[in-house]
C-alpha cells in the first residue's frame, strides 16, 4: 500500500485536553505528512509521541505567519503539509485561515480532518440554547474596548461563546453582566481533562462568584444565553438585596450596587431604595 499522501494542505484538529480524543484519521495524516505546521513544536511533539511517530515540524503562528506562509504554500505543490494548532481545530482564534485562503488561490488541494473544538464542546456542556450561536473569541483586555466588543455581541440574538483566561475571568464576567444584563451563562474550563468543570448561573451570579476568588486555572470558555433566557429578579429579590446593601451603604450606593449585581436599571432601583428607606 502506498503510504504517501497527495500533495496539499491538511487541516488537522487535535485534542483540547485528552490525547485519546485524536481521531484515527487525524493520527494517520500526522504520521504521513511531509511536514507539520505547528504553533508550538513542544506541544505537537508530545502529541506525536502519543501516537508513536516523528515528523518534521515548522513553526507557524501569529509572530511569523507572514514570513513563513509563502514557503509553506510552495511546499504544498509537491508535499503534504499538515496544519495543527496547540489544541482543537485550527483557524479558530489563530492565523490559519490565511494559509487556507492562499492555498486556494494557489490551486492547492485543501482537506480538513475535523475533530475537537473547545467552543462547540463548551456549548454542549452549558445547557443553553444551541439553535443559534456565535463565537467571539477573546475579549479585548482594556476596559473600554472590552465594553465595546460586548455591546457588539449583544446585538446577536442567540447564544454567545467567548474564550477567556483565568486572570481576566472576573473582569470579563463583570463586563458581560454590565453589558448584557440578566442572562443565563456558564463558565466551562479544563474540557476533557481530569478537572473538567462547568459552573452555571446568571451573569450576575457568576460575576459575584469569581469576583474575589483566586483566578481559576486552565483554558476557559464562557457561554452566555440569548436575551430573555434568564428569569428577571422578582420584587422580593430586589427588596432583599436592597435591604442587605442598605445595611452597610447609603441608599444611592446600595442602589448602584444592586442594579449592577442584578443587571437592572439603576434609576428604578434607586427609587425602590427610597421607598424602603
Amino acid at each position: 500500500m502506498d503510504d504517501k499522501l497527495e500533495p496539499g494542505l491538511y487541516i488537522v484538529a487535535t485534542p483540547i485536553g485528552n490525547l485519546s480524543d485524536l481521531s484515527p484519521r487525524a493520527a494517520l495524516i500526522l504520521s504521513r505528512a511531509d511536514i507539520i505546521a505547528v504553533e508550538d513544536s513542544r506541544v505537537t511533539a508530545k502529541l506525536l509521541r502519543h501516537i508513536g511517530v516523528k515528523r518534521p515540524m515548522a513553526p507557524y503562528h501569529d509572530h511569523n505567519a507572514e514570513a513563513v506562509r509563502p514557503g509553506l504554500i510552495a511546499r504544498m505543490q509537491n508535499e503534504a503539509v499538515a496544519l495543527v494548532s496547540d489544541a482543537g481545530t485550527p483557524l479558530i482564534s489563530d492565523p490559519g485561515y490565511k494559509l487556507v485562503r492562499d492555498a486556494h488561490i494557489a490551486g492547492v488541494r485543501v482537506t480538513t480532518i475535523p475533530g475537537p473544538s473547545a467552543a462547540v464542546a463548551a456549548l454542549t456542556l452549558a445547557g443553553l440554547p444551541t439553535d443559534r450561536f456565535a463565537f467571539f473569541g477573546f475579549l479585548p483586555s482594556k476596559a473600554g474596548a472590552r465594553a465595546s466588543a460586548i455591546a457588539e455581541a449583544a446585538e446577536f440574538d442567540g447564544t454567545l461563546i467567548f474564550y477567556e483566561s483565568g486572570p481576566r475571568l472576573a473582569a470579563a464576567l463583570a463586563a458581560m453582566r454590565d453589558g448584557l444584563g440578566a442572562r443565563d451563562a456558564a463558565v466551562v474550563r479544563e474540557i476533557t481533562k481530569t478537572f473538567e468543570e462547568t459552573v452555571t448561573g446568571t451573569l450576575a451570579e457568576l460575576a459575584t462568584r469569581y469576583a474575589d476568588a483566586p483566578p481559576p486555572k486552565g483554558e476557559i470558555v464562557v457561554v452566555v444565553g440569548p436575551p430573555g433566557e434568564a428569569d428577571a429578579p422578582g420584587e422580593a429579590d430586589v427588596d432583599a438585596a436592597l435591604r442587605e446593601a442598605m445595611s452597610r451603604l447609603s441608599p444611592s450606593r446600595a442602589a448602584a450596587e444592586v442594579a449592577k449585581e442584578l443587571g437592572l436599571p439603576k434609576r428604578a432601583i434607586y427609587e425602590r431604595a427610597q421607598q424602603l428607606k
